[in-house]
């Protein structure tokens, strides 16, 4: 089978590819191909009363499939250059934020046209921030919500499955180099594209590793975000959650001078599970539903980690941790901030007794058995420097599950098209190491087309 252009992965950066594609070049055969299921197959078997942990599907439900990674998360669209990925360094920040503004705009014709848009420009926040040696990046924020961020991948998938070739559950074992173009290889099964876009997201690290290296790709080592999620009353973040709703705050730490962030903030929303490559661990979504909402508030709290020689292996170090958090929890540890301060495990009676309801079936455990000390220190150092604009955090009863880690891929080299050293080959979302968000992703999905199209 031969194709105009063949794209690998059909997560934020696939699908905004597709549609661009197809939106300015309707005549163009295009074949995506997805190791996960269609959107509506996309079920983890997780209820919380048959199956309480992960079971190892095939493949995850959570993590593939169509709408990727993202298809479940909270559905924030931050839209800045101050995070979320180096894009800018590539296609420069004035066409970035054009992009991300773009693909709001999608989102708004696709079921979005409801939902919110906060900033953090101008925020009274960013003074009280700094007044207690903390730094609130800025930002504009569309939010979703899990159940609208799910209508609009209905949406866009419901225009675009005519169009272009999907092939589901169909993850690909090879790309070949060809004189004029691109060969995949897929089991016994082979097809062909004169372009190839490969967006495998954070969960084809592996692969997308083990195809550069076959193919002679230039990568560069990343970093791995390691932390816990912590979940508190909402009340307790209701001021800055109600105005600014997700707030990038980041902490450097007196001792180390660690840098450690909040990350991924759901008002009212819940704790869930997530398994990469086999490992589960700790994320959080929200819900624009108000039937649908909870008492509590959670987010991550993380610290990054590089390496250099003679390890270089961000990922593996921060599965080593996750890997150790399975062998001791069966899965995701909960424990009480003050359990974790009184240097004691946290059991089912404490938690019971607690203020904070959990919202997410995990095993009472010790954290400090599990995350190295420098990154503990420096979480629990945060969490104080949080009770000063938001009195209340550093409860006792304030829960802490770990591990969250945050996997990067490799950096792949490319050049400012987003190709790489092979002409015609581009690899984009969070896949090549460069974006670490919806937004990006998407954004570096829809700049890809754009430039397949003005050089086809």
């Amino acid at each position: 089978m031969k194709y105009d252009v063949i794209i690998i992965g059909a997560g934020p950066g696939g699908i905004f590819s597709t549609y661009e594609l197809l939106k300015r070049r309707p005549e163009l055969k295009v074949a995506v191909f997805e190791a996960g299921n269609p959107l509506e197959k996309r079920r983890c078997p997780i209820d919380g009363k048959n199956v309480k942990s992960c079971i190892n599907c095939k493949t995850c439900a959570i993590m593939n499939g169509f709408g990727g990674a993202g298809a479940f998360s909270d559905g924030k669209y931050n839209i800045t250059n101050d995070f979320g990925g180096s894009l800018y360094q590539y296609i420069g920040k004035e066409k970035a934020l054009e992009l991300m503004k773009y693909v709001d705009e999608i989102n708004m014709t696709h079921g979005g046209g409801n939902t919110k848009m906060y900033s953090t420009s101008g925020s009274e926040f960013k003074k009280i921030c700094m007044q207690n040696k903390l730094n609130l990046l800025d930002a504009s924020v569309r939010h979703l919500g899990t159940d609208i961020n799910y209508i609009v991948l209905e949406n866009l998938f419901a225009e675009l499955k005519d169009k272009a070739d999907f092939y589901f559950n169909t993850p690909i074992d090879q790309i070949e180099a060809l004189e004029d173009g691109y060969r995949v290889l897929y089991g016994s099964e082979t097809a062909e594209g004169r372009k190839c876009i490969v967006s495998v997201g954070r969960s084809g690290s592996k692969w997308m590793e083990a195809i550069c290296e076959e193919m002679g790709i230039p990568t560069r080592s990343n970093r791995v975000d390691i932390g816990v999620r912590i979940e508190l009353p909402a009340v307790i973040f209701s001021h800055l959650t109600d105005k600014l709703y997700e707030s990038k705050i980041v902490y450097r730490t007196e001792k180390f001078e660690d840098a450690v962030r909040t990350f991924c903030m759901n008002p009212n929303g819940i704790v869930v599970n997530e398994n990469t490559n086999g490992i589960v661990t700790v994320n959080g979504h929200s819900f624009e539903d108000p039937e649908r909402k909870t008492d509590n508030t959670n987010f991550a709290l993380l610290v990054a980690k590089h390496f250099s020689e003679p390890f270089k292996d961000s990922n593996e170090y921060g599965e080593s941790i996750a890997r150790l958090s399975n062998m001791l929890g069966g899965g995701v540890i909960v424990q009480r901030f003050g359990d974790l301060e009184r240097g004691r495990r946290s059991t089912e009676k404490r938690i019971e007794e607690g203020t904070v309801t959990p919202t997410l079936d995990a095993t009472p455990g010790d954290l400090s058995l599990v995350l190295p000390k420098r990154i503990l220190d420096g979480i629990i150092e945060m969490i104080y420097a949080l009770d000063k604009i938001a009195p209340g955090t550093a409860n006792d009863d304030t829960l802490l599950y770990g591990v969250e880690v945050k996997f990067y891929n490799m950096e792949v080299e490319l050049d400012n098209h987003l190709e790489t050293n092979y002409k015609g080959l581009y690899v984009i979302g969070d896949g090549s190491g460069v974006t670490h968000s919806l937004s990006h992703a998407s954004a570096s999905g829809v700049y890809v087309a754009t430039e397949i199209i003005e050089n086809m």
